[in-house]
């Protein structure tokens, strides 16, 4: 092995050998496991989201091939309609071309054409974090096979009536002329205007005061609502209302819906332009009055004057023409949330179109029904109340998007209007009997890119044809997303899943938490506090850094401040800390918690444990190259690292098993830091490197590094994949294991069998004795080098048998000069103190230590006894304690007072005696 770990030399090799070998693939053995991956965008980057994500996918991944199962993780790119169509257009605006120019037909050929040359550059980039997703099995949800299942799916539920087309409110985008699922709009808080307008009765007894942030959409009103048990009102209800500047007659209405408390109690109701109107308007059959554009300027069913003129300067004219009126009553600052399109940042209107719908209540039965019967598991349990929480308030689903890209929907429209639905045009005339004279014209609009991604589980393994990997990998065993998609994507899943294949996609849905930055901040361009996870991997430079922040950002008002923290931040830009690094950091982050803060001193730690890693496994392979067969003798030591391995394999099982890899980090490191690298490889040295040791003890004590170093490896692999292959390929030989690679081993099984209680029993009191050494020389400035004299007080058989059996290592670790017990009747000599369960630990000061600082030393941990001791006996002296408390409690406290009280007895002894003799 190389002398210093490099995690450049290692990582692209080791995925090179992985791929081509084949070694990601189903193993056509074993129980089933498959995990689909949320498909990334095809305009994507690998972001923290997906490297966090990532990571847990890669290690359930690794942990089940190494068990055994027949493993798949499937790959896949989500063709990303609105995104990837930006990209393109894009590109013609610069060379001042549009889509326009070039046709439907051309542009879609042109958003190809950049797909097979920029497109995909995502699936590299998780290459680089060690993904051993099945790249033979890729799929992209525009290509041939994904998009038979989407036609195949949208006809079977038009022909069942599910899907269907009608006129409703849908978010529209009037830059991009789309309409938007919920999750393509972002709430923003911004500073407006409430403005508050007269509107007179027709009665000419007064008027109403009504506020909005809106007033261009006074001229869609349809009724002006309040409260019905609002006594302000109760007698206007019924009674009309002149729309000003309209000259519209609409009516007060009572209704359920409206806050007495805000504002005046008045709200102006225009269902064409508000969800909750448009909801108010069909309780109340109120016309629907639709004044925008698609562009979002006002259209020809408004008044002249305002016929043409973008929204926000029709606000404007608006609010000065009633004002001029008389009708303004007053302006309000506002701080209110504006829906933004993700994609274009304009402000997205509800508007009132001709969309594609599927009828969902139908779907979303079952599929809740399968989370409450337990068919389907959320891990944590608490997320299956989010899932009710939207399944029970459920909308129907908009299908249709305004766009060239993505699958365009299989309707076609004869010159009356009439819509024909099937495969392909000679299906869909085939079903309805049209005969090749009548003119057919093809929708224009595509699906909603989740429509695709809802048949992900089952049309990547091939449906709608009964493939054997669909039988095989269908359903999933656990779904790995973020919150945010429990209804977008994870619902719709189910809903389809259980629509086509009559069973759940998957047995599990593990919600993870959203990485934020270490103040707890969303990561976001703006902020300038994002991470590229490959400049973690790799490192970047200062310049470099400040330059991927600030390039790009729309806002150039914040580009000074964003450099400034980078420079204050990154004062040297960011080390290389390689993937294993990363995953290892992320693993340990993965709570339960909702949101996850990621620091830069765990992945630093993270890296220093690579390195004890990479050293701890050179100090095991220099000194067991002499390792030959023969007659074994197991040291105490051998035993106890044997039998801390299986505690700490039975651990990694369970945490594996119950998604916690926060715990299975914690686990692994503590067991190969502290009790591997820390404690046994220098218990190993006494035994190696002594005269007496026997050929057997040295045998057995190579044995014990060899193969536990292997276990450690398997165990670590499924988080750190690539360091640990990269070590077994030198470990494996040595250990007798003949194999190509680590990721095919079987994963470390605990055997209980195997567990030495009498092995750790010991073993602990010799780590507390060297401790206790350790802990007088650093009281006492003794330098570590210096062998010290140790006498025991207080002991009993147990520690003599301990102090005699483990002599060697006594001496050798703990850099003991000799250790002898105090006879019964001997007077102790002025020492420093030590305490190993009752018995006292004595290293002579003469000449050693100074008495005062041990005095004082001493003291301290006296008063720290006395504070337990007065906290326990309060707990005894309360009645409630001890009558209500198990009584395994009360007696364990009992004991408490008892060490307490002795600990308290034998300090005083030792402080009298250092203060006599001082």
């Amino acid at each position: 092995m190389d002398k210093s770990y490099r995690p450049k030399d290692i990582e692209e090799r080791q995925y090179q050998r992985w791929e081509e070998n084949g070694w990601f693939a189903p193993s056509g053995s074993g129980a089933p496991y498959c995990i689909v991956i949320p498909p990334p965008n095809v305009t994507g980057t690998l972001h923290m989201g997906h490297a966090f994500q990532d990571t847990i996918m890669d290690a359930l991944t690794r942990y089940h091939r190494m068990n055994g199962h027949n493993t798949l993780w499937q790959p896949g790119m989500d063709h990303a309609g609105i995104a990837t169509q930006m990209v393109v257009e894009r590109q013609l605006n610069a060379e001042g071309l549009s889509r326009n120019d070039l046709g439907r037909e051309k542009f879609v050929e042109r958003v190809w054409n950049w797909k097979s040359e920029s497109g995909g550059q995502i699936a590299n980039q998780f290459r680089r974090m060690g993904a051993s997703l099945d790249w033979e099995r890729d799929c992209f949800t525009m290509d041939d096979k994904l998009s038979t299942a989407v036609l195949e799916a949208f006809v079977r539920l038009h022909d069942e009536g599910l899907i269907y087309r009608g006129k409703r409110l849908v978010n529209w985008d009037p830059v991009l002329h789309t309409a938007l699922s919920d999750l393509e709009v972002l709430q923003s808080d911004e500073n407006g205007n409430l403005w508050h307008f007269r509107y007179p009765l027709a009665s000419g007894d007064g008027y109403l005061v009504v506020a909005t942030t809106r007033p261009e959409t006074m001229l869609g009103d349809s009724a002006v609502a309040v409260h019905p048990d609002d006594d302000r009102y109760r007698a206007l209800v019924g009674q009309e209302i002149i729309l000003p500047l309209v000259d519209r007659r609409i009516p007060v209405i009572a209704d359920d819906y409206v806050d007495p408390e805000f504002g005046t109690g008045c709200v102006k109701i225009t269902p064409a332009h508000d969800f909750n109107d448009y909801e108010i308007g069909k309780r109340h059959d109120l016309a629907e009055y639709n004044i925008l554009t698609d562009s979002a300027a006002i259209n020809d069913s408004a008044p002249k004057p305002y016929r043409g003129l973008d929204r926000f300067v029709a606000r404007e004219k608006i609010v000065a023409d009633l004002d001029a009126l008389g009708l303004l009553d007053k302006v309000e600052e506002y701080e209110q949330k504006l829906p933004r399109g993700d994609r274009s940042g304009a402000v997205v209107e509800p508007y009132l179109t001709d969309q594609w719908y599927v009828d969902i209540k139908p779907l979303a039965e079952p599929a809740i029904r399968a989370v409450e019967e337990g068919d389907i598991k959320f891990v944590p349990a608490n997320w299956s109340k989010t899932y009710f929480e939207w399944m029970h308030n459920i909308q129907d689903w908009c299908l249709s998007r305004q766009l060239w890209w993505g699958h365009r929907i299989p309707a076609w429209y004869d010159q009356d209007g009439n819509v024909f639905v099937g495969r392909d045009e000679a299906d869909a005339r085939a079903k309805n009997n049209l005969h090749d004279s009548v003119v057919l014209r093809q929708d224009d609009d595509v699906l909603d890119t989740w429509f695709s991604s809802a048949l992900w589980p089952f049309s990547t393994q091939g449906w709608p044809e009964k493939t054997p990997s669909l039988e095989t990998f269908y359903p999933g065993n656990v779904l790995v997303t973020g919150f945010d998609i429990i209804f977008f994507w994870v619902a719709r899943m189910i809903m389809m899943g259980l629509k086509f294949m009559d069973d759940v996609p998957f047995r599990e849905v593990y919600i993870h938490g959203l990485i934020r930055d270490q103040e707890g901040q969303k990561m976001s361009k703006s902020k300038g506090n994002v991470l590229d996870p490959l400049d973690l991997i790799d490192g970047v430079d200062l310049e470099t850094l400040v330059k991927k922040r600030t390039s790009g950002l729309m806002q150039n008002h914040l580009k000074p401040g964003i450099e400034a923290s980078t420079r204050k931040q990154f004062p040297d830009g960011i080390n290389a800390y390689g993937a294993d690094a990363l995953r290892f950091t992320f693993a340990s982050l993965a709570t339960t918690g909702r949101d996850i803060r990621f620091d830069l001193g765990r992945i630093d730690g993270y890296k220093n444990f690579c390195n004890k890693l990479w050293n701890a496994s050179r100090y095991v392979l220099m000194n067991t190259e002499e390792l030959t067969d023969g007659e074994t003798e197991f040291s105490t030591s051998d035993r106890w690292i044997r039998s801390r391995m299986q505690v700490t394999a039975q651990t990694m099982q369970k945490c594996f098993a119950t998604y916690r890899l926060d715990l299975a980090a914690a686990a692994i490191y503590e067991f190969t830091w502290h009790e591997f690298c820390d404690w046994y490889l220098e218990l190993s040295k006494p035994v190696l490197q002594s005269d007496t040791s026997t050929e057997a003890q040295k045998r057995g004590t190579r044995q014990t590094l060899v193969n536990t170093l292997e276990s450690i490896l398997r165990m670590l692999h499924p988080l750190m994949p690539y360091v640990t292959e990269e070590i077994w390929s030198e470990v494996a030989p040595r250990a007798g294991i003949n194999g190509e690679t680590i990721m095919l081993r079987p994963y470390p099984e605990a055997e209980p069998a195997c567990r030495d209680n009498d092995a750790e029993e010991e073993l602990e009191w010799v780590q507390q004795f060297i401790l206790g050494i350790r802990q007088i020389r650093g009281e006492n400035d003794i330098s570590p080098g210096k062998v010290v004299p140790v006498l025991l007080e207080a002991y009993n058989d147990r520690d003599l048998e301990f102090a005699d059996s483990n002599a060697l290592l006594l001496r050798r670790v703990g850099r003991v000069e000799s250790i002898r017990p105090l006879a019964k009747d001997e007077e102790a000599p002025q020492a420093a103190i030590a305490l190993l369960g009752t018995m006292r630990l004595l290293v002579p000061t003469a000449g050693l230590i100074d008495i005062e600082a041990e005095v004082e030393r001493l003291t301290k941990l006296r008063d720290k006894a006395a504070t337990e001791l007065a906290r326990s006996n309060a707990k005894l002296e309360n009645e409630k304690f001890v009558n209500n408390a198990p009584a395994a409690v009360v007696t364990q406290e009992r004991q408490r007072v008892a060490e307490f009280e002795q600990q308290i007895a034998q300090l005083d002894e030792q402080l009298a005696r250092l203060r006599a003799s001082h």
